[in-house]
Protein backbone atom coordinates (compact mmCIF):
# COMPACT_ATOMS: atom_id res chain seq x y z
CA UNK A 1 0.00 0.00 0.00
CA UNK A 2 1.15 3.50 -0.76
CA UNK A 3 2.05 6.02 1.92
CA UNK A 4 -0.34 8.85 2.73
CA UNK A 5 1.89 11.25 0.85
CA UNK A 6 1.86 9.04 -2.25
CA UNK A 7 -1.92 8.62 -2.07
CA UNK A 8 -2.50 12.35 -1.78
CA UNK A 9 -0.45 12.93 -4.95
CA UNK A 10 -3.35 11.23 -6.77
CA UNK A 11 -5.60 14.19 -5.87
CA UNK A 12 -5.34 17.32 -8.00
CA UNK A 13 -6.91 20.75 -7.52
CA UNK A 14 -6.82 22.85 -10.66
CA UNK A 15 -9.14 25.83 -11.18
CA UNK A 16 -9.28 24.94 -14.89
CA UNK A 17 -10.68 21.45 -14.22
CA UNK A 18 -14.12 20.93 -12.66
CA UNK A 19 -14.07 24.51 -11.34
CA UNK A 20 -11.21 23.67 -8.97
CA UNK A 21 -12.88 20.79 -7.16
CA UNK A 22 -10.43 18.11 -6.03
CA UNK A 23 -10.28 15.33 -8.62
CA UNK A 24 -8.46 12.08 -9.19
CA UNK A 25 -5.36 12.87 -11.27
CA UNK A 26 -5.88 12.23 -14.98
CA UNK A 27 -9.68 12.13 -14.69
CA UNK A 28 -12.59 14.47 -14.25
CA UNK A 29 -13.92 12.39 -11.36
CA UNK A 30 -14.23 14.47 -8.21
CA UNK A 31 -13.45 13.35 -4.69
CA UNK A 32 -17.00 14.43 -3.86
CA UNK A 33 -18.44 12.04 -6.46
CA UNK A 34 -16.48 9.10 -5.07
CA UNK A 35 -17.59 9.94 -1.53
CA UNK A 36 -21.22 10.13 -2.64
CA UNK A 37 -20.97 6.73 -4.33
CA UNK A 38 -19.56 5.22 -1.14
CA UNK A 39 -22.27 6.94 0.93
CA UNK A 40 -24.89 5.38 -1.34
CA UNK A 41 -23.54 1.98 -0.35
CA UNK A 42 -21.39 1.16 -3.36
CA UNK A 43 -18.29 -0.88 -2.60
CA UNK A 44 -14.81 -0.29 -3.97
CA UNK A 45 -15.50 -3.16 -6.37
CA UNK A 46 -18.78 -1.57 -7.55
CA UNK A 47 -17.04 1.72 -8.25
CA UNK A 48 -14.15 0.02 -10.05
CA UNK A 49 -16.62 -1.87 -12.21
CA UNK A 50 -18.41 1.37 -13.17
CA UNK A 51 -15.16 3.33 -13.56
CA UNK A 52 -12.55 0.79 -14.75
CA UNK A 53 -9.87 3.48 -15.21
CA UNK A 54 -9.86 4.07 -11.42
CA UNK A 55 -7.86 2.00 -8.95
CA UNK A 56 -8.40 1.01 -5.34
CA UNK A 57 -5.66 3.47 -4.48
CA UNK A 58 -7.60 6.28 -6.18
CA UNK A 59 -10.62 5.56 -3.99
CA UNK A 60 -8.42 5.31 -0.89
CA UNK A 61 -6.85 8.65 -1.86
CA UNK A 62 -10.30 10.26 -2.05
CA UNK A 63 -11.14 8.97 1.43
CA UNK A 64 -7.80 10.10 2.83
CA UNK A 65 -8.21 13.56 1.27
CA UNK A 66 -11.67 13.90 2.82
CA UNK A 67 -10.33 12.76 6.20
CA UNK A 68 -7.50 15.30 6.05
CA UNK A 69 -9.90 18.12 5.14
CA UNK A 70 -12.45 17.32 7.83
CA UNK A 71 -9.74 16.56 10.39
CA UNK A 72 -8.67 20.19 10.28
CA UNK A 73 -12.13 21.60 10.92
CA UNK A 74 -13.08 23.14 14.21
CA UNK A 75 -16.20 21.63 15.71
CA UNK A 76 -18.62 23.63 17.76
CA UNK A 77 -21.05 21.36 19.62
CA UNK A 78 -24.67 22.35 19.48
CA UNK A 79 -26.55 22.27 22.72
CA UNK A 80 -30.03 20.86 22.77
CA UNK A 81 -32.29 22.12 25.49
Amino acid sequence: METEEELLKRIVVDPKIMVGKPIIRGTRITVEHILRLLAQGLTFEDILEDYPHLTKEDIAAALLYAAKITGGEEVYPLTVE
